[in-house]
């Protein structure tokens, strides 16, 4: 009919298709997240392989869909030792209970410990996003010839000379350098933080997850997101609500994604973890599930866990709290915790990290247990030091500038405002570039005062 009518043939052209919304090219992801999940699905495995096999067009596509269908109807595996629900009830049971002494600041103190978190997430942002897809054997040796190994400052256009250019991989050329920046250059995760802001503005605290895909929809163009967040979106306008938004063809559903969008949940729930996991709970299910959920509510509880106690252990256990501890997650981020008690080094704790995740796949690099293990890493080994923290959060390589920042906001929150240098809140200027439509740049010190008013103290 089309043909007859327009004179044209409509065709799908495989070759400009989205790579974050081409489910037939990440099938051998969703095989290894599938197997990762406990699903029993090692009898399809021979699908999977053909499937990757072929060349991408109508016929792919359609046998990826059969992909899917297994995957979506496929059983735990009976030997599958983890219980990792979805449900924020079922969550709640699974839980390891630990207390946090502490209270809640005066409002001058809790004001200057905000200012300390949104600066110090975009500190930590900015030390790693230079390099952020940088792995690790380029990384290490790059940073030893700028004379910055072990990572102790941010990284200068002056370190990319055209001899470092030409002899890496990676790409250094165009980059954000905290030597050519005025403030915060635009990042997800640091959109996410102002567009968090938003949503508490005009939902309220008790918005619902649709209040969410809503306010995505509204306030940025599908090119501000990645990976999960990207599919999620594309469910959306294929009217494809939270949380199934979360599950149809998406391989990225425990990336990293909502780990870096909880932020704003811990800074209007200061001391109240419980109250911070939940919101990031809403939050984080729209687009993941199982552990890419849990480190949403990991991040924000330690974010409200730092606004009321001084000690590392504390602000990390805290967290773990309100998540399983019959996950993957909680199991991976306490053997981290273990490693430390016993005296490992921070390069052995590297290497145990490189170990169990494979930073050449998307898939390792992405996901949301590699990089909270860094962050824990990182917490714990910088000591409560703001400079050393972040530089071993980013030094580690994996998403560095996703890891810096959660870990600058967590110390940002936990010192306040005077616990980060000059050397790093030089290039920040007190600002914060977004992408979020009708925003633009944020104003560190106005955005605190708006988020003093969403705390319900």
């Amino acid at each position: 009919m089309f043909a007859k009518i327009y004179d044209t043939e409509i065709k799908v052209d495989y070759k400009q298709a989205d790579g974050f919304n081409r489910y037939p090219d990440d099938i051998m992801a969703e095989y290894r997240q599938s197997v990762e999940e406990g699903l029993d699905i090692e009898g399809q495995k021979e699908l999977f392989l053909s499937v990757a096999a072929m060349e991408n067009g109508a016929e792919k596509t359609e046998m990826s869909n059969r992909v899917f269908d297994a995957v979506i109807n496929a059983d735990l595996r009976p030997d599958y030792k983890y219980n990792e629900p979805n449900k924020l009830e079922d969550i709640k049971k699974l839980r390891q209970a630990y207390d946090i002494d502490g209270k809640i600041s005066e409002k001058d103190a809790l004001k200057n410990k905000l200012l300390g978190a949104w600066t110090g997430r975009a500190c930590g942002c900015l030390l790693g996003k230079p390099v952020e897809g940088i792995r690790s054997d380029e990384f290490i040796p790059f940073l030893k010839e700028t004379g910055n190994y072990p990572m102790h400052r941010y990284i200068l256009s002056t370190d990319i000379t055209g001899e470092i250019c030409s002899k890496y991989k990676f790409g250094f050329k165009n980059k954000p350098y905290a030597d050519t920046v005025d403030g915060m250059p635009v990042d997800d995760d640091t959109n996410y933080v102002v567009l968090a802001q938003k949503i508490i503005e005009e939902y309220g605290r008790d918005f619902e997850s649709k209040d969410v895909a809503r306010a995505w929809l509204k306030y940025q163009s599908v090119y501000s997101y990645f990976t999960a967040e990207r599919i999620a979106y594309i469910n959306f306008i294929n009217c494809i609500e939270p949380p199934p938004s979360a599950m149809y063809k998406n391989v990225c559903r425990e990336w990293i994604g909502a780990q870096i969008r909880g932020d704003y949940f811990g800074y209007i729930n200061p001391g109240a973890p419980e109250k911070a996991a939940e919101m990031a709970y809403n939050d984080a299910r729209i687009s993941h599930v199982k552990n890419g959920i849990y480190g949403e509510m990991f991040a924000s509880a330690m974010i409200a866990c730092a606004a009321v106690t001084d000690s590392i252990e504390d602000i990390i256990i805290g967290g773990l709290a309100e998540i399983p501890a019959t996950s993957r997650l909680y199991e991976a981020v306490m053997k981290i915790y273990e490693l430390y008690k016993k005296g490992a080094s921070v390069d052995d704790v590297f290497r145990f990290i490189h170990s169990r995740y494979d930073e050449h796949t998307d898939h390792g690099w992405c996901h949301t247990i590699s990089n909270a293990m860094i962050v824990a890493a990182a917490l714990l080994y910088g000591e409560g030091d703001f400079g050393k923290s972040i530089c071993i959060a980013v030094g580690m390589a994996f998403d560095t500038d996703c890891n810096g920042a959660t870990v600058g906001s967590i110390l940002g929150m936990r010192g306040g405002i005077k616990c980060i240098d000059d050397c790093w809140k030089k290039p920040v200027n007190g600002k914060i570039h977004t992408s979020i439509f009708g925003v633009g740049t944020v104003d560190i010190e106005k955005a605190v005062e708006k988020n003093l008013e969403h705390i319900a103290l």
